[in-house]
């Protein structure tokens, strides 16, 4: 059987719903306080935006890329009713990444391509913020994909982004009180450093 393209199933998955049911992802709702004032934001596979719109909220330019059009169409119409400074557009950023230093602002929840990382730091301008949230190996619940290609190893999301500075991080595992906390999941934000000027 031929697998369909990505965003067929995307599409299916999307119809007939709106934005912003669940609100965003843990890892920008629980530290939105570190945003910038202003600025040039993406939310990347951004799906029905939920990041986006809290993004586009804090008054941050706002771009939600996705390779559903369905999920584009929706967002669109969503942030062009609450004149939401927010613009989603169909893009496969495995094909295309994001160009270097374009954004102040990057969050990327639940979707992992690893090759894709070194280009999202790139994206990211001096002092730029990047929040990234997905699933990890070392699971507690039946939560999130099973093909391990999709799921951090232990302290990963730290290792791909090792250019970065990290800011926060939060990654339980299975210790302790497991019907507690923040599970199946690890979250970073990590900061681009200041350009350097190199002494005379």
């Amino acid at each position: 059987m031929t697998e369909q393209p990505a965003h067929i199933h995307w599409n299916a998955r999307y119809r007939g719903r709106e934005p912003d049911a669940t609100g965003p992802s843990e890892v920008l709702a629980w530290h939105s306080h570190l945003l910038p004032r202003q600025g040039r934001a993406l939310d990347l596979a951004a799906g029905l935006a939920a990041n986006g719109i809290c993004l586009a909220g804090h008054g941050l330019e706002t771009e939600a890329w996705d390779v559903s059009d369905v999920a584009v169409a929706t967002v669109n119409r969503f942030a062009r009713e609450r004149f939401l400074p927010l613009t989603a557009r169909i893009r496969d950023v495995q094909a295309r990444p994001p160009e270097p230093e374009t954004f102040d602002v990057i969050i990327v929840s639940r979707f992992l391509h690893r090759p894709l990382c070194s280009a999202l730091t790139a994206a990211l301008r001096p002092c730029g913020l990047l929040f990234y949230q997905t699933f990890t190996r070392l699971k507690v619940n039946d939560r999130g994909p099973s093909n391990p290609e999709f799921l951090l190893a232990p302290g990963e999301l730290l290792h791909l982004f090792a250019g970065l500075q990290p800011v926060i991080y939060r990654e339980e595992q299975d210790l302790g009180d497991l019907s507690s906390g923040f599970r199946d999941e690890a979250m970073l934000v990590a900061r681009k450093a200041t350009e350097t000027v190199a002494a005379d």
